[in-house]
């Protein structure tokens, strides 16, 4: 009996799934701008995470039975890394703009092999550097700075301070990804990212809203089910898509916020436009393995 090779979109499932999920994740920043109108950064993010929580652990609940200690640690140490990812992103919404947040969050991309090589020293490649460098001058042009002049405003500073700690989200990750029970820690680290936010309110001097507001309710429940569903399709689309393959597509995340912010009538200079376009290329870029790259790989594995 003759088969029939699958459909398309049926081999493809997981690279259509993480697309899906970066249109998802760009309309998230604009949202989260709006919602700071009746909220505070850190109880916003800590509601978002119970919210992604509270439906992950519905969702995984039959999984949830004999929680080990390194399940609870690697939980909270992503947890930690979402809490502050997330938090200085949405802190840093407040003076900048939906889409100028998104292409500074993509930053994470090409920070993630040189996070690695200061850790664990592992060596980056040439790409990686290449795209490290175009990023820093796509950096300059989108934050509206001079080659002479780097000023960043406090906007900007902390979301590339988000960005550092979600390249570190997804070292930790991967790290974990084969010692722990996934869907134990998916639970796990958003409700950890939740409780740290709602913990580090009063260090910061932030306060629960006065009033109560279904608006905010709504938002942050959606939010939440965003989330959820965004942290879901990577854990279980980045078993079938190569890392690099996945990075890459991860680029268009930025993208789709810049056009959800073009939408709502944001309007970025024409040089700030550049310069998100070239740390989406430097995304890209620093994922690409050139074949004269890995030749001289497999050269030194045989030497």
């Amino acid at each position: 009996m003759t088969q029939h090779p699958a459909p398309w979109f049926k081999t493809k499932a997981p690279q259509l799934a993480l697309l899906f999920m970066t249109l998802i994740w760009g309309g998230t920043f604009l949202i989260v701008q709006y919602g700071l109108n009746y909220s505070s950064p850190l109880f916003f993010v800590g509601c978002r995470f119970a919210a992604a929580s509270i439906a992950v652990g519905l969702l995984y609940f039959r999984h949830l039975k004999g929680i080990r200690l390194k399940d609870v640690i690697a939980g909270a140490c992503i947890g930690a890394t979402i809490a502050a990812g997330y938090s200085t992103q949405t802190i840093g919404l407040q003076t900048i703009s939906s889409s100028e947040s998104a292409f500074l969050t993509a930053l994470y991309v090409p920070l993630v092999p040189v996070l690695l090589w200061l850790i664990f020293r592992k060596s980056p490649n040439l790409m990686t550097w290449v795209g490290v460098i175009l990023a820093f001058i796509g950096l300059i042009m989108l934050t509206g700075n001079g080659l002479g002049q780097l000023n960043f405003n406090f906007g900007q500073t902390i979301t590339m301070l988000g960005s550092i700690a979600i390249a570190l989200e997804i070292i930790l990750i991967s790290f974990f990804s084969n010692k722990v029970d996934l869907a134990k820690v998916t639970v796990l680290q958003l409700g950890f990212a939740s409780i740290i936010c709602f913990a580090m309110m009063p260090i910061v001097g932030e306060h629960a809203p006065n009033e109560f507001s279904w608006i905010l309710v709504a938002i942050t429940v959606g939010l939440g089910l965003a989330s959820a569903f965004i942290q879901m399709v990577m854990n279980w689309a980045q078993r079938f898509v190569d890392p690099a393959q996945a990075a890459i597509i991860y680029a268009g995340e930025p993208v789709w916020a810049g056009i959800f912010g073009r939408i709502a009538g944001e309007r970025l200079p024409f040089i700030a436009l550049l310069g998100g376009a070239l740390v989406v290329f430097a995304v890209i870029i620093s994922q690409l393995k050139p074949k004269f790259l890995k030749s001289k790989a497999v050269s030194k594995d045989l030497s």
